[in-house]
């Protein structure tokens, strides 16, 4: 049902299939990839997830904005999808931790959005015909004419869009998981302080939250940041962050990992991440048809499953693994590598979000191994 005043809006797919709507948030015109979440909560995080940069969101869940939005649950400095889109929006939220609404919210950091639509219907279209580009506009409402722009923007296969999200500069993080949240406290078990180097490919804040929480110094620096400059830091490890488009294109990064790796440090991955360092070993990634974005993706190899937060659209080829490497996990749904580690170095990773933020705690112990990779490496080098 529309808000009294709405404007109307419009959603146009790649291949002419439009939807009709009314708008919230900002009015105007973006176009992307459209892709959709299966996530019941959480929407504030993947919002402002880096990792969804140049994407149209949907939300399969029929409700968004009811707890509206707060500065704690934001995971980097501003949203980076380009619209949202949704059944049902909410205009006056109920939660005692929310400071605005979610439209307010929406228009306030310049993000377009579209409810009203039927959003099982574009769900099922996604999956039978893949992710493609589209339009949410509320200034242009005649279909032919935003799909001309829809065709003419570049496809998500081949692009970089790390440039637009990494930091322009050095900083360190030390914020742990507040205390509030704090589900599994922890810290170094010897006392000591282990020194990461995160490289940021779109980082989330909660990961580095994480990584301070088990006692670690984190250093952050940008993709373009010379293996040299990386190594004057002295890190006991390296962590390779999240981020968005095509892994494949991000070649200035994979080229300073397979630099690093000369280094033996230990090496963690997460999501693009994990991709990054797959091919720096010399895998090959691909692009899924649909992708994997929600909170309840299983993932396991043996008898042990994760439900794991899930966020990508790109994985790697198990076939063009060498032999020195294993895969720890797979996706239980389609079978795709979720993990893999190096048999003689001192490297692994996972394509799922082991920080959550939102979603599942069943994989925060990946943090706790890199920290023990890093305390007897230490140990060895001694």
């Amino acid at each position: 049902m529309a808000i009294s005043g709405a404007q109307p809006a419009i959603l146009v797919l790649a291949d002419g299939t439009h939807y009709k709507g009314w708008s919230f948030g900002a009015t105007g015109t973006a176009i992307g990839e459209v892709v959709f979440n299966t996530g019941m909560t959480g929407y504030q995080e993947v919002l402002t997830d880096p990792s969804y940069c140049g994407q149209l969101i949907t939300f399969t869940y029929p409700e968004l904005g009811n707890v509206g939005v707060n500065p704690e649950d934001e995971e980097s400095t501003r949203p980076y999808a380009k619209a949202a889109i949704a059944r049902n929006i909410c205009q006056r939220p109920s939660n005692w931790r929310s400071t605005q609404s979610l439209p307010d919210y929406l228009k306030q950091h310049g993000i377009p959005g579209i409810y009203g639509i039927d959003t099982r219907a574009l769900t099922r279209k996604i999956r039978s015909s893949g992710a493609m580009n589209g339009a949410v506009s509320s200034e242009i409402l005649d279909p032919d004419e935003l799909l001309a722009q829809v065709q003419a923007a570049p496809s998500m296969a081949g692009l970089n869009l790390v440039p637009e999200v990494t930091t322009s500069q050095v900083y360190e993080w030390s914020e742990p998981t507040n205390p509030i949240w704090e589900f599994r406290p922890k810290s170094a078990e010897d006392g000591e302080t282990y020194t990461v180097v995160a490289i940021d490919f779109g980082v989330k804040r909660n990961i580095l939250r994480r990584l301070a929480s088990y006692g670690c110094r984190v250093i952050v620096v940008p993709v373009n940041t010379p293996p040299e400059e990386i190594l004057k830091y002295n890190p006991d490890g390296i962590f390779l962050s999240n981020g968005p488009g095509d892994p494949a294109a991000v070649k200035d990064g994979v080229e300073t990992v397979k630099r690093l790796l000369d280094a033996e440090k230990p090496m963690f991955g997460i999501c693009m991440g994990h991709q990054i360092l797959g091919q720096a070993i010399g895998a090959e990634t691909f692009k899924l048809k649909f992708g994997h974005r929600g909170l309840n993706q299983p993932c396991g190899l043996t008898q042990q499953v994760e439900i794991t937060s899930q966020n990508h659209g790109f994985a790697i080829d198990a076939d063009s693994l060498a032999a020195d490497i294993e895969v720890t996990h797979l996706n239980l749904n389609d079978r795709t590598v979720a993990g893999l580690r190096h048999k003689q170095l001192p490297l692994f990773s996972v394509q799922y979000h082991p920080e959550a933020s939102p979603g599942p705690h069943d994989a925060d112990y990946l943090f706790e191994r890199f920290v023990q990779t890093m305390r007897e490496t230490r140990k060895t080098a001694s």
